[in-house]
């Protein structure tokens, strides 16, 4: 499938700066606004939705193409020849940088707490992957995807989001690029002054409950 990938990733993958990422993100209502129960089970005001963004299929291309250009200078032997994401978030998204990439997708779905590939994926030994996630915050979804990566014998080349809300704090040691950082402040539960006004909390993530975010 990688014969004629430098051919593949070419196509579509053109830059996407921070402001036109904005606009996409914004032009969609994925940017929310409230009181919002992250995945960590931190709280926060401001909450992005990627999905809202991704569910328009030109606007998921776009983004997808623009992650894919972030690494298109990447040498020959650190280039992805496939892309991995966390489900569910990271499924949309990691499916249109590999359509980009010209290189297959797979995805990681939760078994009780874990993440394990399933219905038949698999990688090859020494293959290069490139993670992908919508919004990357900790960092613990991804993390766990690599280490499925890492346990089937191939490797993690780099980490791509549309999002980095972390504020550069996630850094695995290898190639971390996102096409827009946005500080978003985040409180414990105890000193949330969201909850200290009585501002009613909403979950709207994927995942039914606390524990690793992005």
């Amino acid at each position: 499938m990688t014969g004629s990938s430098d051919a593949r990733a070419a196509r579509g993958a053109r830059p996407l700066g921070p402001g036109e990422a904005l606009a996409l993100l914004e032009s969609s209502g994925a940017l929310l606004s409230g009181h919002f129960r992250l995945s960590s089970g931190d709280h926060s005001g401001r909450y992005v939705q990627c999905a809202r963004a991704t569910e328009d299929p030109l606007r998921a291309e776009r983004l997808g193409a623009g992650i894919a250009a972030l690494f298109a200078d990447a040498p020959a032997g650190a280039r992805a020849e496939a892309v991995a994401a966390p489900a569910r978030g990271g499924v949309v998204i990691g499916h249109e940088v590999a359509r980009a990439l010209g290189v297959r997708f797979l995805f990681a779905e939760r078994e009780g707490e874990a993440l394990s590939f399933r219905r038949g994926f698999a990688l090859r030994a020494g293959e290069r992957v490139l993670l992908v996630e919508d919004v990357l915050t900790t960092g613990g979804s991804v993390s766990e995807v690599r280490r499925l990566v890492e346990s089937a014998g191939a490797t993690a080349v780099g980490v791509g989001a549309i999002v980095d809300r972390a504020g550069g704090a996630f850094q695995p040691g290898i190639p971390v690029r996102t096409l827009l950082a946005l500080a978003i402040d985040r409180y414990a539960p105890a000193s949330c002054p969201l909850c200290a006004r009585g501002v009613p909390l909403a979950k709207p993530g994927s995942r039914p409950g606390p524990g690793s975010n992005a």
